[in-house]
Formats: structure tokens, sequence, C-alpha cells
């Protein structure tokens, strides 16, 4: 696994997005850089919430330089769904096999109502233009959690 640290090169990966086609970090980075989210499930309240939250601030961030993706271990047609049900502006990655998950150190033991098993743990990493990580949120509470990205974008500029 690679080393996730600020400063670092973030890990390069191939990948599917929503409509199939094949797709590679380095083709998705933004002018300045990436917003790089990862979340545990296509159409569940909190990602629901999450995804519309990136919608609706899309444009501000594309102003800034970014692009926005997200990543789970959904299927491409389950993403195409997400995003036609909720208008996303921006692609969705399936990383079906975990692959990428385990590289960024999403994929860890989480508790829910009691039950520890393996998932996605909510997080994002703000990579800049070289693919550099400039930012890592860990264990992301989905409110607020676009603004707090918007800020730190500028605070970076």
């Amino acid at each position: 696994m690679a080393e996730i640290a600020l400063g670092k090169k973030a890990p390069t990966f191939t990948a599917k997005n929503a409509q199939g086609e094949s797709v590679k970090l380095a083709d998705l980075v933004g002018k300045e850089g990436l917003v790089l989210y990862f979340y545990p499930r296509d159409m569940t309240p909190g990602c629901t919430t999450e995804a519309c939250d990136f919608r609706d601030n899309f444009q501000r961030l594309k102003k800034l330089g970014y692009n926005v993706i997200g990543i789970s271990k959904d299927t491409t047609k389950s993403h195409q769904k997400f995003i036609e049900k909720e208008g996303l502006n921006f692609d969705l990655i399936s990383d079906e096999t975990g692959e990428i998950c385990e590289k960024y150190g999403v994929w860890r033991e989480k508790t829910f109502m009691g039950k520890k098993a393996m998932g996605i743990v909510r997080s994002t990493f703000l990579l800049d233009s070289s693919l550099k990580i400039k930012k890592i949120y860990d264990s992301v509470k989905v409110k607020g959690h676009v603004e707090e990205i918007i800020k730190d974008i500028q605070e970076l500029k």
C-alpha cells in the first residue's frame, strides 16, 4: 500500500466511471486540483446528502479550478442510476474490487449499531494539480463538509 500522507503523491489508479469508460486519476484533475471523496453506498441517506452538497457547490469548486470525483464499491450501473436520480453534475468511479479503497486506506473496520464490519470510512482527499495530497479529511461528517473544503481551497491559494 502506498503511504497516504500530506505532501505525498496520491496513489494512482485506472478504473471505470459511471459510463463504463476506463479513466486514470491523472485525467480527472481540474486546473488547480481534485476533490476525491470516498463514500459507502449509492442512494443511502448520508451519501445522497453528501453527493447533493457536492452537486450544489460544483460550480463554486470548478471556479476555484477543482474537479470532484466520488468513489464507492458500487457498480457502474448503480452509479448511473444515482447520477440520474440526484442530477449529479460530476462523475463517480466504481471500485468493485476495493483496490482503490485499499490504496487510500479507507476500507476499514467500522461499527454500526453495535456490529463490527469492514466498510468504506467516509473520507475526502484534496489533491493539487500534480496529484500531491494537500489535505485529508478522515471519518467525514456530511453536514458542512463541502463548505469546509471550499474554505480550505481558498486558504491554500
